[in-house]
């Protein structure tokens, strides 16, 4: 069985040096069982004098990116992609290294039909041993750039490793929905070890079930070693060890951005251990600007339970879904239900605002060294971030109405348009 992979490189120098590590491609010593089988090994004329596995197409190991190079200038063909980096890796004990670079070489020579200068070592660095190829991108026959696109590697890459295997009576991997998997994926399944997928997928899981929005959701990862790319069309992230970022949405249906989101907001269980069969108290109907909020994310349609249709007007709020989620846990945690509720709330808030800025007014004109001016600048912060928030949903729960309002009359003309239509459909039929 052969995995197999092809990347364009911007710097052949790089791959060609890696490829060539000696420590890589020379075959340990190994202590013989037996004085047979040190003898045995000892008259072995292949193994005692290829110890190092690589070889070259069209060109010499030491000067590979030279002749390559050479072959560029000779074309005009400087820019674009330098060259490509082939895998193809075995399954654990499946071949020797001798049959491995064998097979790596004859790979070679029909995929690149001796058109490209190409270099070709086997790692045997790992359990799995594997070979890599770095070919040039420019034809040292015609100058003719190699395209490399799915097709491609379907049809010629993965075709001819899979003859290959068939031929020395390996097993081949078979794909499975016409899709193939990485190659560290791969790797761990062979080893039996759970895939860096699975291991992302569980950390989102525990990170979900501990938030309650979407920034806790991004910080809980964020605790765990998670590192992110938010302002794109996917959102990306890697993780702990991780080399390179992987979309979000690649873990997965319910791993996308949206199905993240709608997951956060399902109810969360907390039901204290030893406590599972004890019965929960009845919940509270929501009233006033809480049933508002609870009524609007409902029709956004990021609830468990979603409307008959979405209202585009009020679709295109999801980018405020984290402020409007906030705004809904502070309402509930301070049992306010009106904009008079949230008025009187405010207002203590804003005396004490008004009393600490004075007094380290105060502070800054006779003690100007005291800490106590570092321990009211700590207290104001909190308290502006509340007032601010009671602001702010005194302002944005009214154009939230408005918004409800203006989706209602949408919906009640795109209803009556279908009704029209639906009586105007027997007369039509009867004509």
């Amino acid at each position: 069985m052969a995995y197999t992979s092809i990347i364009p490189v911007s710097r052949l120098d790089n791959s060609i040096t890696y490829i060539r590590n000696k420590d890589k491609t020379t075959k340990k010593g190994q202590s013989a069982g037996s004085l047979e089988e040190a003898i045995d090994y000892a008259m072995n004329r292949d193994k005692t004098e290829r110890s190092i596995f690589e070889d070259a197409i069209g060109c010499v190991c030491e000067t590979a990116y030279q002749d390559m190079v050479a072959t560029k200038k000779r074309y005009h063909k400087m820019d674009g992609v330098q060259g490509f980096h082939l895998v193809q890796s075995f399954a654990k004990g499946e071949v020797t290294p001798e049959l491995a670079h064998r097979i790596g070489m004859e790979l070679a020579k029909r995929l690149l039909q001796g058109k490209y200068e190409a270099v070709i070592t086997t790692h045997l660095n790992t359990e799995h041993y594997h070979n890599h190829i770095v070919f040039n991108s420019v034809s040292m026959e015609d100058g003719k750039k190699y395209h490399s696109n799915s097709r491609s590697y379907y049809e010629d890459v993965r075709k001819a490793s899979d003859a290959l295997c068939l031929k020395y009576g390996l097993s081949v991997i078979e794909p499975k929905n016409g899709k193939g998997k990485s190659y560290a994926q791969w790797m761990a399944e062979q080893d039996g070890k759970p895939t860096w997928r699975t291991s992302i997928r569980l950390d989102i899981r525990d990170a979900v079930a501990e938030s309650f929005t979407w920034k806790q959701f991004l910080d809980q990862m964020k605790q765990r070693g998670y590192q992110w790319k938010l302002n794109r069309k996917y959102i990306a992230l890697k993780a702990p060890g991780m080399e390179r970022y992987i979309r979000l949405r690649s873990l997965g249906k319910n791993y996308s951005e949206e199905g993240i989101r709608q997951w956060i907001l399902q109810p969360k269980s907390r039901t204290p251990a030893g406590k599972e069969g004890a019965s929960r108290p009845p919940k509270k109907k929501l009233k006033g600007i809480q049933a508002l909020y609870y009524s609007y994310l409902y029709q956004m349609g990021v609830l468990k339970q979603k409307p008959k249709r979405i209202s585009p007007v009020l679709r295109a709020d999801i980018r405020k879904l984290d402020a409007r989620i906030e705004q809904m846990e502070f309402l509930q945690k301070h049992q306010i239900t009106t904009r008079e509720e949230l008025l009187v709330y405010r207002i203590p808030l804003e005396e004490q605002v008004q009393a600490l800025t004075k007094e380290r007014k105060r502070l800054y004109r006779s003690e100007p060294d005291s800490a106590r001016i570092g321990q009211i600048t700590e207290e104001l912060k909190p308290l502006r971030k509340d007032i601010r928030l009671c602001i702010r949903i005194e302002q944005q729960s009214r154009e939230m109405e408005e918004k409800m309002r203006l989706a209602e009359q949408i919906q009640r003309q795109a209803e009556q348009e279908e009704q029209t239509e639906k009586n105007r459909q027997p007369r039509t039929e009867s004509r």
